[in-house]
């Protein structure tokens, strides 16, 4: 495995495009060169770093069908930006990263948005075990801090007319996983419970009425945080709190705004730096790099409403 412990490194690693290319042929292919558009076909190897497919007679490089694909930006700048995505604690903005790249602001954004893109990897899709909190967070601001001519009515509380429910589920030691809702209804909140959380796990929750009824399913106890109760012997949720702290911290002092429609793609962009945390930046720029295959994103898909 390359050792870098700083961008200096990095850029020391990568000194050329063809650097970077072996790179992310060995983490996409590891020798073994598939064809994206027949996985069964023989491929021949090409001038200039390309492949044929032999089944469809199609030409194709390292780039093609992953979220470099159709970009007019080196490889060297990608691997960049992945470094500075991976390795900030909360993020950096496309303004930042426009400036360290000497791009555009929006080249910057749409970089971000595919790297979001593929922070969902697949070691952290499993069922979480052990003792799992699970709790629900709203992301849009506060009413009562916005000016008198732009607060919404009727808004307090669990309202979600201005804002957008998300819900996590945390591993004690372990994993994270949260996804955006449609609503905090029972509904929407329990398919994901069973989704996140083995059957076999300690689930615990606050007292929120969507969580009612697990008990039939799960080992489960509850905090009522209505009277003010925040443990209750070895139950809480100040883990899954303590997530959604930080995470909107990087909305507020990175992102400043995240829309509804692109939220996911925050989540998905602090669920992985928090399930990385232990991970050294090395396997953490890899890991990245293995989620990319496979996940071509067009900007029209991002800008249409």
């Amino acid at each position: 495995m390359l050792q870098f412990k700083s961008i200096l490194d990095l850029i020391r690693t990568f000194s050329d495009e063809q650097s970077c290319i072996n790179h992310l042929e060995q983490i996409r292919w590891n020798g073994n060169i598939i064809s994206p558009f027949d996985k069964t076909s023989k491929v021949y190897k090409c001038k200039s770093n390309r492949y044929r497919c032999k089944n469809t007679g199609k030409y194709f490089n390292v780039r093609t069908n992953t979220i470099f694909e159709g970009t007019k930006i080196s490889l060297q700048n990608w691997f960049i930006a992945i470094y500075l995505f991976t390795s900030h604690k909360r993020g950096i903005s496309s303004y930042q990263l426009a400036r360290d790249l000497n791009v555009t602001q929006k080249t910057a954004w749409f970089i971000l948005q595919r790297l979001r893109y593929s922070t969902e990897h697949e070691s952290f899709l499993r069922e979480l075990n052990g003792i799992v909190q699970c709790d629900e967070t709203f992301v849009g601001g506060k009413n009562k801090n916005r000016h008198r001519d732009k607060k919404v009515p009727m808004s307090q509380g669990r309202s979600f007319k201005d804002k957008t429910p998300v819900f996590g589920a945390i591993e004690k030691g372990g994993l994270l996983r949260a996804r955006v809702i449609p609503n905090t209804s029972r509904k929407a909140i329990q398919p994901l419970v069973h989704e996140f959380v083995n059957k076999e796990a300690y689930l615990m929750t606050d007292e929120w009425k969507a969580y009612k009824g697990l008990e039939r399913y799960y080992n489960h106890s509850f905090v009522d945080h209505g009277r003010k109760q925040y443990a209750d012997g070895d139950t809480t949720t100040n883990a899954i709190e303590n997530f959604w702290s930080h995470f909107k911290r990087s909305i507020i002092g990175v992102y400043y705004h995240a829309s509804r429609k692109h939220l996911q793609q925050y989540v998905n962009e602090s669920v992985f730096r928090f399930n990385t945390r232990n991970t050294n930046i090395n396997v953490r720029f890899d890991m990245l790099l293995e989620t990319t295959n496979e996940k071509r994103l067009t900007y029209k898909s991002l800008t249409n409403a």
